[in-house]
């Protein structure tokens, strides 16, 4: 019933629509309608804030349409959008803005939407002299063929969302080592759980069926275990992915029992179906401290737990508890109001990689490549693995993503389709033996690719790769000139910052996806993709959209943008607004242009409905 999500290439990971529907607006006459254009828009607006003037452009008599109401309405608007930014979010923006030049978006015309479809199959593309380009594009499209299951795209989000009102956690368990009869190596296997599964029900079976594959994670290098007298606790995450797309989450601490002599390490495991690994590590550092005073301690205190609400974001659960000689207890778990990072650490990335490494697997994860991970440390390939995902935010990674793979599972570094795996340097022998297709090796050990493809210097927008760089590599210097600001707290550290970076990245090539989203008067939203595209000024940007358009990611973010019956929420949200008003005026004045256009080809179909 459940396998773990590197059991799944044989069964591909799920298949979006690449080329949303065209929903094209028909044309009409334009010259029976030039009487009834919208004014001159004095600011820059989002999609929403389009279909609502679109909307007041539809009146049951046109005359009754006055620029007093639009005014007022554009005021309105404005004043809802206006947010202050943060001075770190501007010294951000003035790097990108050196780097970038002035001239961002193209004039628009409806023309652009009305043929977007026709050109879209019919046309040459800008970048089909770009051989290189053009075989990034075709890879895609042949990864695309591969998926097979319907569109299920999920970020993690909405499983935060979906779940926060269950239980904290699902089990809890205890994995040890057992040494295997007649050998000299070790097998992991669950010593101990909470709760017990008593009931023979199919949510009980499924539940062992993901019981049976914790051990391997828990222990990924069992075989190379002997028993020691020392070792220094570690804390390391993986991910279960059900049948039906769901994940679970394990948040693991490997510790030494109490003892003398030589021993072998136990692991506590907690279960939980929410991406949270700040608030479970304050959980296993109390499971810790009372493991060192009885294992006896542990039960109660997670049966305590098992029992509290999941405190939803900005929130504050109180757990109460017992601890012999200290008595009574209470434990304080504390969500950020921003649970985009709360499981991300990116200074491991920055410990095991330069910026410009880090850059080269950005533009390759972005390309939805292979990448393999290598290290020493469970811990090291955990965090690392999480960080670099979460450099994608708005995007979600589509594919099989491992932060540490069982060295029983190693095969699966063949799978044809896109992963992020991470390996124990231990298997690094047997990794090179294996037929592995195209991918990018990566020793976090040593800041050194052991295979690449020699191109990922040339993947992203050259003068927004320029950008990006030198806002990490000044990283240091931006926090410390903020730190005495009235900047946002939570934007003044190094997570924040390295966000904010990489957000600009997205808002700089994206960031003007909803005006490209048309309406229709059942109310279903189409993307117009060549438009979008073409929209855009930067020939490198344009040529960067054409293939990473194609990808899972944004195939997914999109999809999720059309079936929303309400606007997206979120810090990138926020930035995109910021950034559509921060437009020069000659583009503001295409843009308008385009704006009157919409507003006045709603009229039409009004009319003719």
């Amino acid at each position: 019933m459940w396998s773990p999500q590197d059991r799944k290439y044989n069964s591909p990971p799920t298949q979006l629509s690449l080329k949303p529907s065209s929903q094209s607006l028909r044309s009409g006459n334009w010259s029976e309608r030039k009487s009834h254009r919208l004014p001159r828009l004095p600011k820059r607006h989002s999609h929403d804030d389009m279909l609502l003037l679109a909307q007041l452009s539809l009146p049951s008599s046109p005359s009754s349409l006055n620029e007093d109401s639009l005014s007022t309405t554009s005021e309105l608007l404005s004043s809802r959008r206006a947010r202050r930014i943060p001075k770190l979010v501007q010294r951000i923006n003035s790097i990108y803005s050196a780097k970038r030049g002035k001239k961002r978006l193209k004039k628009l015309s409806m023309s652009s939407i009305e043929t977007a479809s026709l050109r879209d199959e019919n046309s040459e593309s800008e970048s089909d002299s770009d051989d290189r380009f053009k075989a990034h594009t075709q890879r895609l499209v042949h990864i695309q063929s591969m998926l097979k299951r319907a569109p299920s795209y999920r970020t993690l989000e909405l499983e935060l969302l979906e779940w926060q009102e269950r239980e904290l956690f699902e089990y809890f368990v205890v994995v040890s080592l057992r040494k295997k009869p007649s050998r000299n190596t070790y097998l992991p296997e669950v010593s101990y759980q909470f709760p017990k599964l008593d009931r023979p029900t199919k949510q009980m079976r499924e539940a062992e069926e993901r019981l049976k594959a914790i051990p391997q994670f828990c222990f990924p290098d069992a075989k190379d275990w002997l028993p020691v007298s020392e070792y220094s606790s570690e804390t390391f995450s993986f991910m279960l992915t059900g049948e039906d797309g769901s994940r679970r989450f394990g948040y693991c601490r490997r510790l030494l029992p109490s003892g003398k002599g030589p021993r072998l390490p136990e692991v506590y495991c907690v279960i939980s179906r929410l991406g949270c690994f700040g608030l479970f590590s304050k959980v296993l550092d109390e499971v810790e401290r009372r493991r060192g005073i009885s294992a006896a301690l542990v039960y109660p205190f997670m049966r305590s737990l098992m029992e509290s609400p999941f405190p939803a974001p900005g929130k504050t659960i109180k757990v109460k508890t017992f601890l012999p000689g200290a008595g009574n207890e209470v434990l304080e778990l504390r969500r950020p109001m921003d649970s985009r990072l709360e499981h991300v650490d990116f200074e491991c990335l920055f410990t095991c990689l330069s910026v410009r490494q880090l850059i080269r697997i950005f533009a390759s994860l972005l390309l939805e490549r292979r990448v393999i991970f290598v290290a020493d440390k469970l811990s090291t390939l955990s965090s690392c693995s999480h960080a670099v995902v979460a450099l994608l935010y708005p995007f979600s990674w589509q594919h099989t993503f491992i932060p540490v793979l069982p060295a029983s599972m190693i095969d699966i570094v063949c799978c044809p389709t896109p992963f992020l795996v991470g390996l124990l340097s231990s298997s690094l022998p047997k990794l090179k033996e294996l037929p592995v297709e195209e991918a990018l090796m990566v020793n976090l050990g040593s800041d050194r690719f052991l295979r690449q493809m020699d191109d990922e210097d040339t993947l992203l927008p050259r003068k927004l790769q320029a950008a990006l760089e030198q806002a990490l590599e000044r990283k240091n210097e931006l926090i410390s000139q903020d730190s005495d600001s009235d900047s946002d707290d939570e934007c003044n550290t190094l997570n924040g910052l390295v966000s904010e970076v990489f957000i600009r990245f997205f808002v700089e090539t994206v960031g003007h996806y909803s005006l490209f989203l048309t309406q229709s008067e059942k109310g279903e939203r189409a993307f117009q993709r060549e438009a979008f595209r073409k929209s855009v000024a930067s020939k490198s940007i344009r040529r960067f959209l054409e293939v990473f358009m194609e990808s899972q990611m944004f195939a997914g973010f999109i999809q999720d943008r059309e079936l929303r019956k309400c606007r997206a929420k979120g810090l990138f949200e926020q930035r995109v607004e910021q950034y559509l008003e921060e437009l020069p005026d000659t583009e503001q004045s295409g843009m308008n242009k385009f704006l009157r256009g919409l507003g006045n080809k709603m009229k039409f179909l009004h009319k003719k409905n």
